[in-house]
Order: structure tokens, then C-alpha cells, then sequence
């Protein structure tokens, strides 16, 4: 099988940059990069590239940009250019039948969940928040439904005790970008193989909408990983006095000698160390590392509770929210 020499990648967001970036170095830099627009952020307003953007212009890599991949012209252009193979990590946007079937080796997807699990957009968020042992990344042939289409590449990873959304994401993104190298030299040495997704596995992680509400008659366990899935973005927070407290870091604890049973979920214990302590769903208990009140830069557990003048009994609360 010949080798594959045009290369177009499709990818936004800091995930995506690592495989570019392996591209880049093993010689197969692509003819072109499609990203997102750019969007206004900041207390200004001012417009900003994504992170992908950002990165092919360093890397001096012609960029294109379009509002929609769908647009007769975006996909009239991209004809012009005849690639062998689209690359795609994080997007962003649904590729139309007429693109997927546009390069002759078709469409790669770096997918950041071990297939058929946790499909969609949130997946490593989902895989932390469920209490997985592991997750890695799947590279499959992108087909019109989602992230249903068959893999032919998979790394494997654990997930530790303390590992959020930020850190995880960092560590797939490198494993994505080999597993990506060598499916493209399986593909042009001929030896490819296919797995076909088991439909009956399959379950969804879909777009976070915004921070999760922190419920405290759940245990502890459940919302420390809550916050680490939601970490550093969207957040999670607690309702409090009225209004809300981002919780930044927490750690949970079984149990405590008198606490069972014997205190109020969401109800505030006292201080330990650096922590505030909350008593929990099933006679938990919720240690606050760090939190953040709006508009406050962020302190620990303790110097939150000296802060607020925080009583023994005082009571925080709130329904999780399905974000």
C-alpha cells in the first residue's frame, strides 16, 4: 500500500495539540489544519484562536478555519486538495457523509475512551465520575453515527485515586498521538486490522453544560469524583449561605468514630488539618481541600471556614445537577 503523503488534521482544543505535533515530527506534517473559528474570550471580549490554531501557526502549517466542515465551498476546496487521510482529535463538529467519504483512506478519529464506552463528547470526565479503573484511547474509522465506527487502534490506561479531568486529558492526549503514529504505519504497511464496536457495551458521555451541583446527602466517594471529573472545567459546586461555593479539591473519608448516622447531610463538622469537613450521604464524610468563593481567589478548606466564621452544625446543600 502506498504511503500516505496528504494529511489533512482536523482538531481544536490542548488534546488535540500532541498529535499534531507527532505528526509534525515524524515527517508527516499535514497540508493543512482545520480548526474552530476564534472565539471572543476574556473580560474583553478579544478574539482567541483555539489551542490548535495557536500551535500550527507556530509550526508555520497552512490553517483553515470554517464555520461549518458542511459548507459546499469548505468541502469543495478540500476536493481540491485530494488528502489521503483526515485526522481527526476533537473537532468539534459532525462531518457530513460527503467528508467522510472524501479521502481515499478515509477519516481517523482519536477518541479519548476505550470504545464502546462512554461515546460523545465528555468521555474522560464520565470515565473519572463513574469510578472506572481504567480508560485509554481508541482510534477508529469515523462512520456517520457517533463514535460507532471501527477501531483499529486502542491504548490502555489506569485511572489513580486522584487523577482529575485536566491531568488524565494530558496523559491521553500523548498515548492518542502514538496510538495515531501507529495505526498510520499499520495502515500503509498493510496491516490494518478492524474491531467492530459491540453495540449492546456501548454507553454515553454528552456535552458538559456547566458546574455540577453538589448534593451531600450522596457519599463522599461519589462527590469526590465529581469534583476530580469536573476539574479544572466546568466545575462543581455547593450551595451555601444563599449562594454558591466552587469546591476545587476534596477528599472523601468512610467514616468517622460518632459521625455515623449521627449528622446531618451536608452539615459542617469542623476543621481537620487543612480541610473543612462535611458529613455526607451513607455517614461519610467530605473533606474540602480547596475551595473558591465567587470573585475570592482560592483557599484551603480551613482558611475558607476561619474566613466565613463557619459553626459546627452550620448547613450547606444543594441538588446535583445532571451537567
Amino acid at each position: 500500500m502506498p504511503r500516505v503523503e496528504r494529511i489533512v488534521f482536523f482538531g481544536t482544543p490542548e488534546f488535540a495539540v500532541p498529535a499534531l505535533d507527532a505528526l509534525v515530527a515524524a515527517g508527516r506534517a499535514p497540508t493543512l489544519v482545520v480548526t474552530q473559528p476564534a472565539r471572543p474570550a476574556g473580560r474583553g471580549r478579544r478574539l482567541v484562536d483555539p489551542p490548535v490554531a495557536a500551535r500550527a501557526r507556530e509550526l508555520a502549517l497552512e490553517i483553515g478555519q470554517p464555520p461549518r466542515v458542511r459548507a459546499p465551498e469548505f468541502l469543495a476546496s478540500l476536493r481540491e486538495r485530494a488528502p489521503d487521510l483526515a485526522v481527526v482529535v476533537a473537532f468539534g463538529q459532525i462531518f457530513p457523509r460527503e467528508l467522510l467519504e472524501l479521502p481515499p483512506h478515509g477519516c481517523l478519529n482519536v477518541h479519548a475512551s476505550l470504545l464502546p464506552r462512554w461515546r460523545g463528547a465528555a468521555p474522560i470526565a464520565a470515565a473519572i465520575e463513574a469510578g472506572d479503573a481504567k480508560t485509554g484511547v481508541v482510534v477508529q474509522r469515523m462512520v456517520e453515527a457517533l463514535d460507532a465506527g471501527p477501531m483499529v487502534g486502542r491504548r490502555e490506561t489506569a485511572i489513580g485515586p486522584e487523577e482529575t479531568t485536566g491531568s488524565l486529558a494530558e496523559r491521553l492526549a500523548r498515548l492518542g498521538a502514538e496510538a495515531l503514529l501507529e495505526t498510520i504505519e499499520a495502515l500503509e504497511a498493510g496491516t490494518l486490522r478492524e474491531e467492530t464496536q459491540d453495540e449492546a457495551a456501548a454507553t454515553y458521555a454528552p456535552k458538559l453544560s456547566g458546574p455540577a451541583r453538589l448534593d451531600p446527602s450522596r457519599p463522599a466517594s461519589e462527590l469526590e469524583r465529581l469534583v476530580r471529573s469536573r476539574t479544572p472545567a466546568p466545575g462543581a459546586d455547593l450551595s451555601w449561605r444563599g449562594g454558591s461555593l466552587r469546591v476545587l479539591a476534596a477528599r472523601a473519608l468512610p467514616g468517622i468514630a460518632g459521625i455515623d448516622g449521627g449528622a446531618q447531610e451536608g452539615v459542617f463538622l469542623g476543621v481537620a488539618g487543612s480541610a473543612a469537613r462535611l458529613a455526607t450521604g451513607g455517614g461519610s464524610v467530605l473533606e474540602l481541600l480547596n475551595v473558591q468563593r465567587p470573585g475570592r481567589a482560592p483557599v484551603s478548606g480551613r482558611d475558607f471556614a476561619n474566613g466565613a466564621r463557619l459553626i459546627p452544625g452550620e448547613r450547606f446543600g444543594g441538588e446535583e445537577s445532571g451537567s
